[in-house]
C-alpha cells in the first residue's frame, strides 16, 4: 500500500475552466489512491479560502468535498494539514467527512519511514512580515471578529485578500527556497527519513544526507503529487 501526499489547489482561485480541471485532476489522484494506496495526506492550501461558520460553509466546493467523502468511505485514511490560506478550519471535516486535521505540521510513521510534513508557510526567518501577520490573523480575536461579518461580504472581502496574498508569496518563492531546504536539512538530522513541505509552488526532491526532501509543488500548474510506497519516495505528476 502507498501514502499519497498533495497540496496547494487554492480551489476558487481561477476561472471556471480552470476550477473543473482542478476538481477532475483531483479525483484522477483520488482513484489512484484507491487502486494502491491506504492514506492521503492533504498539506494545505486544497482551498484557496475556506471559512467555517456555525451553519455555513462555501458552496463552491461541494464537489471535492463529496470526492474526499467517497474516498474515506471506501476506507483510505485521509489527514489534512492546514496551510496559510485554510487555517480557519473549525470541527466540519473532522465530523462530518471523518478527516483528520492537524495544525501546521504532522509527523507519522510509515512504510518503516519516519516522515515530517508541514505546509511551510512562515518557515523562512526572513519573511518577518508573513510571520508577524500570521498570528493576527489566528489571534482568537480576530476569528472571533470576522465571524461577525454575514457570508456573503465574507467570502468575497477574503478572496481579494488571499489573492493579494498569492501574489506577494509567490514573488518571493524562489527566494527563500534555500531557507526550506535549511529546514529540511535541519529536520533529516534529527531523524526523519522524508520531510514534505508545500506553499512554494515549487515541484522539487532532492536527496538530503540519509533523508529526503521534496517541495511538493501544487495542483494549479504542476499537478504534482508525492508517493511513498515499499521504501521507494517519488515525486510524480498527473
Amino acid at each position: 500500500m502507498a501514502l499519497y501526499i498533495f497540496s496547494d489547489a487554492h480551489l476558487g482561485s481561477g476561472n471556471p475552466h480552470q476550477e473543473s480541471d482542478k476538481v477532475a485532476r483531483i479525483e484522477a489522484l483520488c482513484k489512484l489512491v484507491k487502486k494502491d494506496g491506504d492514506r492521503l495526506v492533504i498539506l494545505g492550501d486544497l482551498f484557496d479560502f475556506w471559512f467555517e461558520y456555525r451553519y455555513t460553509i462555501p458552496k463552491d466546493y461541494h464537489d471535492v468535498l463529496f470526492i474526499l467523502y467517497d474516498l474515506r468511505r471506501s476506507g483510505i485514511q485521509i489527514d489534512y494539514v492546514s496551510g496559510n490560506h485554510d487555517f480557519w478550519m473549525d470541527d466540519f471535516f473532522r465530523t462530518r467527512l471523518e478527516i483528520d486535521v492537524h495544525r501546521d505540521r504532522l509527523d507519522l510513521s510509515y512504510d518503516g519511514r519516519m516522515i515530517h510534513l508541514t505546509h511551510g508557510d512562515g518557515l523562512a526567518p526572513a519573511d518577518r512580515g508573513y510571520r508577524m501577520l500570521k498570528k493576527i490573523l489566528r489571534n482568537r480575536f480576530a476569528v472571533w471578529l470576522y465571524r461577525k461579518l454575514p457570508p456573503d461580504w465574507a467570502y468575497p472581502l477574503a478572496r481579494f485578500v488571499s489573492s493579494s496574498s498569492r501574489s506577494y508569496t509567490s514573488s518571493r518563492d524562489h527566494t527563500f527556497a534555500p531557507a526550506y531546504e535549511a529546514y529540511a536539512k535541519s529536520k533529516i538530522a534529527e531523524g526523519f527519513d522524508v520531510v514534505a513541505i508545500g506553499h512554494l509552488h515549487i515541484a522539487d526532491i532532492q536527496e538530503i544526507g540519509h533523508g529526503t526532501y521534496i517541495s511538493t509543488g501544487d495542483f494549479i500548474n504542476h499537478f504534482s503529487y508525492v508517493k511513498i510506497d515499499s521504501g521507494k519516495t517519488n515525486l510524480e505528476f498527473l
